[in-house]
């Protein structure tokens, strides 16, 4: 799984996309927002480890999303 960060602009907030290895998009959320149904992506529990990494990430670099 891959995880990018998304500069929005002006009214339009930041956002966090999810996507497989074959690059497909799987999740669209705000960057800002608590991170909710990530049963659906296989992430439950991990929420504290996808928030630090989600504040640390760059705009715009693909990152391989790796979650102990």
């Amino acid at each position: 799984m891959y995880i990018i960060k998304v500069k929005g602009k002006v009214k339009i907030p930041d956002y966090i996309q999810l996507r497989d290895d074959s690059f497909v998009l799987i999740a669209y959320f705000r960057a800002d927002r608590p991170l909710k149904n990530l049963e659906k992506y296989g992430l439950e529990g991990k929420e504290k480890e996808l928030r630090e990494i989600i504040d640390a990430l760059p705009f715009g670099k693909l990152q391989k999303l790796e979650l102990v």
